[in-house]
């Protein structure tokens, strides 16, 4: 008589289908956060090297502003659209074409001849960076198992954080090195190419198509019909409200980023050369906030509260440095802990607009939500830059807190229509 005889496999041995689903959570998150983090780096691939052009091209200031007004407006202008070719074609090959585009921008800058080549290189920078919110928050929305997508909102942040750290350290540095701003741009072109290589070689963990993370399809909005119109999420007031909480911050960010450093010597007499540090404590203290805020996000049902509280946090410290009756070093250091705030309440936000945008429609909402960022950044930098032009050196950090006080409101109205919902 035949028998067989069946060997029980050990526990150890047997896959196990939650650490196997961190492993493609985590790989998922870090190639987002690689893509994110070079998308800030050549954010600023002009900036740190004004110097240069203006000793060699013979460029003004006013000029060379208007390169960052390209950047914006192409970026912003295509951050919408690109949400819409997101959502046709998938979000993985318009990533890879965004990294393409910083290439392109790096080669264009390192052949600049004059204006018209750095107007290429801006162009260029901003048609990358404008499909990359859409396409990143894509590919974690649909890959990223629920419960850790608050830490991906949180890595995605951070990374952000660290490319705007980095650019100006790799790019001046270079430059010193080999003694030519051409060979930074040649160096930052390799840095495209290499994570292009990386995201190819790993590009089955970015295919927002082959979900690996199936999650239940969002509550359709009361009303609306069953098959809309591909434009017919811009009726949603949700939308329009998280555009306008992006605008408000933006501009907030954007006169710390531009402005808290010459401000701050004018007010306490604290000299640039510790100044201009305040703007990269103020990112890392962001960095420290997202940490903290991705855990956060999964524990905190009304995210509008925990994003009015951080931002309100941050508002009132700029107060404090805009009044003039803080010591210098203190002043300095309540516009870096200004940081945690907005930090802080950075993966609520993300997960505030997910939960607003309808199903079928991430791309195209995250596109048009995001380009609120690019609308505030272009159109912040002139009204800043004119207060502390008439000498309002307190009214920038006041501004910048009036601005997050909007974005706080905006944030509170679309929390409540969630709640209702």
């Amino acid at each position: 008589m035949n028998s067989t005889t069946t060997i029980p496999t050990p526990a150890a041995t047997r896959p196990d289908p939650e650490r196997e689903r961190l492993r493609r959570d985590a790989t998922t998150i870090g190639l987002i956060g690689l893509a994110h983090g070079t998308s800030h780096f050549h954010h600023l691939l002009l900036p740190p090297l004004f110097p240069a052009f203006i000793r060699d091209f013979g460029l003004s200031y006013s000029e060379l502003g208007l390169l960052v007004t390209v950047f914006f407006v192409i970026s912003g202008v295509g951050q919408a659209l690109s949400g819409f070719l997101v959502d046709r074609i998938g979000a993985r090959p318009v990533l890879f074409g965004a990294l393409v585009s910083f290439l392109l921008a790096s080669l264009a800058g390192s052949l600049a001849q004059g204006y018209g080549g750095l107007m290429l290189a801006a162009a260029l920078a901003g048609l990358g960076n404008a499909p990359f919110h859409p396409a990143d928050f894509t590919i974690l929305n649909r890959r990223v198992s629920p419960q850790r997508l608050g830490h991906a909102f949180s890595v995605h942040g951070i990374s952000g954080n660290l490319g705007w750290a980095l650019a100006p350290v790799f790019l001046i540095g270079l430059s010193g090195a080999f003694d030519s701003w051409r060979a930074a741009y040649l160096g930052s072109a390799l840095v495209a190419v290499a994570v292009l290589a990386v995201l190819w070689l790993r590009r089955a963990d970015l295919d927002d198509r082959a979900s690996a993370a199936p999650t239940p399809a969002a509550p359709r909005p009361a009303g609306a019909p069953a098959d809309e119109h591909p434009m017919a999420f811009l009726k949603l007031p949700s939308v329009w409200l998280c555009f306008s909480f992006f605008f408000w911050t933006t501009a907030a960010l954007s006169a710390v980023q531009s402005f808290a450093s010459p401000a701050l010597n004018r007010m306490y007499g604290l000299p640039e050369s510790l100044t201009a540090f305040v703007v990269t404590g103020y990112m890392l203290c962001g960095a420290v906030g997202m940490v903290i805020g991705g855990f956060l996000v999964a524990r905190v049902e009304r995210l509008e509260r925990t994003i009015a509280a951080a931002v309100a946090l941050a508002g009132l410290l700029l107060m404090l440095a805009g009044t003039g009756w803080l010591p210098g070093l203190a002043a300095a250091a309540a516009v870096a802990l200004a940081g945690f705030g907005t930090g802080l309440a950075g993966p609520s936000r993300d997960m505030l607009i997910k939960r607003a945008a309808p199903p079928g429609a991430t791309g195209r909402v995250y596109g048009t939500v995001y380009s609120g960022l690019d609308t505030g950044f272009a159109l912040a930098a002139p009204v800043f830059g004119l207060l502390l032009d008439h000498h309002l050196d307190g009214a920038i950090f006041f501004g910048a807190a009036a601005a997050m006080v909007l974005g706080i409101v905006s944030a509170s109205v679309v929390g409540r229509g969630l709640a209702r919902r």
